[in-house]
């Protein structure tokens, strides 16, 4: 192996989830942060609990509401008389 490509190891990373929770693990990373980790993942705790990241929930929802008020204000077309064969 070639020397010197190789990232730093750091046998006691700290990593610190957004609830307040941190615990130490190998990385090559020395500080990492979370959003979520076992102790309030809804899967691990059994109770249900909305992750928005970045509020794609309310983008969503913002969509919706101006979709349908956009389909509300458009007239509808009107239709075509169908032709007559000869």
């Amino acid at each position: 192996m070639k020397p010197n490509i190789h990232p730093q190891f750091y046998t006691s990373a700290v990593v610190t989830c957004a609830c307040g929770n941190s615990f130490t693990t190998g990385s090559t990373v020395e500080k990492l942060h979370t959003e979520v980790c076992s102790q309030c993942h809804p899967f691990y705790t059994g109770k249900q609990k909305l992750l928005d990241t970045m509020g794609r929930v309310d983008k969503f929802k913002r969509s919706i509401t101006a979709a349908t008020s956009i389909k509300a204000t458009i007239k509808p077309k009107k239709e075509r008389k169908a032709r007559a064969k000869k």
